[in-house]
């Protein structure tokens, strides 16, 4: 197809009035699709009803190591479940902690705790003069929405296609103590779906930060969820490179069943190394007297173990793929050649992101909405939701149906064309 950006102000003008029509069609048709948040299909949701008949009144409620799972006790999770998630993470089991069930709120909380009590007897951040984080972006929003709320001041770190800028990082770690963390979504980022190639692991846990209580907040929400099984990224396991390195303390790393079997009643872990996992414990004695230990068990004797979970989560992919693959291929079809957008096709995790021409992705996410069609806000997949080219947009395949996503998709490459139009024709 011929590049947008070789046509004439007449021909562009054509195309414009061709597309006006299209999109008037397409508006017409009162579509009501959400593809703002990574939420799974009620399909996806369907695949753990049988969870729910797991444990009835008749089930012995004692884990493993013969804990009443009904009572009070057992702060950090049960040793079942913990060895489900230390497995999904690749660690020892007594380095995990077991949450409720939402990642988040871990995050949270040990942000929270930095905030106020400091990290393994340092200043606690909210008593120093400036704190910084460090941002790969695109990233996730939520993650940006935590450090803003702390009033910590965010730095974004630009993503190449192996993860972030590990030149830059090094920078502005090595001699700044404000510098005192970064987020990462190391595997099939969120939203661009990019894996950290083996060297960008290897440099992150061999930083050597100005601020002795740097930490990596390492959130691996998609380390099992691979869309194909012959093809999957493999995401080299960070703490083992810490510890050649000698800085076993510097990273925590956290995981969920969210997006495995039900997205509000999952099972969250983090994992850290052993003084990190006491400090933390210390504070969670105080703050709860323990998570559910029978959505645990639950869980735990559903799977099983780790092969129990990844053969579930083939379930999903083959749900998923047929979506992502819609929006991919279609781009493909309706795009390539045209250079007013360029997209990643993911191997897994719950995003397609799609860069269009400079200073367009609010108006494309605009006119979507105004012909039915929600996606995640322009620009919030950086920090303080300021995205420096208004290019970036996120698409969340995974909720509506086969034929939803495919209509969507449609409706949003004709107003990427559209707005791509104007653009060029501004300086026509």
């Amino acid at each position: 197809m011929k590049s947008y950006k070789e046509l004439t102000k007449e021909e562009l003008l054509e195309l414009k009035e061709k597309l006006e029509k299209e999109y008037a069609d397409a508006a017409s048709k009162g579509l009501k699709l959400d593809m703002s948040r990574g939420k799974p299909s009620a399909l996806q949701l369907d695949l753990s009803n049988d969870l729910l008949d797991v444990l009835n009144s008749t089930s012995n409620m004692q884990a493993e190591n013969g804990f009443d799972a009904r009572n009070y006790g057992v702060l950090d999770g049960i040793p079942e479940m913990k060895q489900i998630m230390a497995d999904i993470m690749g660690v020892p089991s007594d380095n995990v902690i077991i949450g409720g069930n939402a990642s988040l709120n871990l995050m949270y909380t040990v942000m929270s705790n930095a905030m106020i009590f400091g990290v393994l007897g340092s200043t606690p951040w909210s008593k120093l003069d400036k704190v910084k984080f460090l941002c790969p972006a695109p990233g996730y929003d939520r993650h940006f929405a935590i450090t803003e709320l702390f009033g910590i001041e965010m730095i974004t770190i630009p993503m190449n296609n192996d993860g972030p800028d590990m030149d830059m990082i090094e920078n502005l770690v090595k001699d700044d103590e404000s510098v005192k963390g970064m987020w990462c979504v190391p595997k099939y980022s969120n939203p661009q779906g990019i894996t950290y190639s083996d060297e960008v692991v290897k440099r992150i846990a061999a930083l050597k930060p100005a601020a002795k209580d740097f930490r990596v907040f390492w959130d691996n929400a998609y380390a099992i969820h691979d869309l194909y099984e012959d093809d999957k990224d493999v995401l080299l396991e960070i703490f083992a490179e810490c510890k050649k390195n000698g800085n076993e303390n510097m990273v925590y790393e956290f995981c969920s069943t969210s997006k495995v079997t039900f997205a509000g009643a999952g099972i969250s872990a983090m994992a850290a190394s052993g003084e990190n996992i006491a400090e933390i414990k210390k504070k969670l004695t105080i703050q709860t007297i323990g998570f559910d230990k029978m959505n645990q068990l639950a869980h735990a004797r559903y799977f099983k173990d780790i092969n129990g979970v990844l053969e579930h989560m083939k379930k999903h992919a083959a749900l998923l793929r047929p979506k992502f693959e819609a929006v991919t291929d279609t781009f493909e079809k309706e795009l390539k050649g045209l250079e007013i957008g360029s997209w990643v096709k993911p191997k897994g995790g719950y995003f397609v992101s799609f860069e269009s021409m400079e200073g367009c992705a609010k108006a494309i996410v605009a006119k979507c909405k105004e012909a039915g069609v929600t996606l995640t806000g322009a620009g919030a997949t950086y920090p303080y939701k300021n995205d420096p080219k208004d290019s970036n947009i996120r698409i969340a395949p995974s909720y509506p149906t086969e034929e939803e996503m495919k209509q969507a998709t449609e409706l949003f490459i004709l107003c990427v064309k559209l707005v791509s139009v104007n653009k060029l024709l501004e300086n026509a």
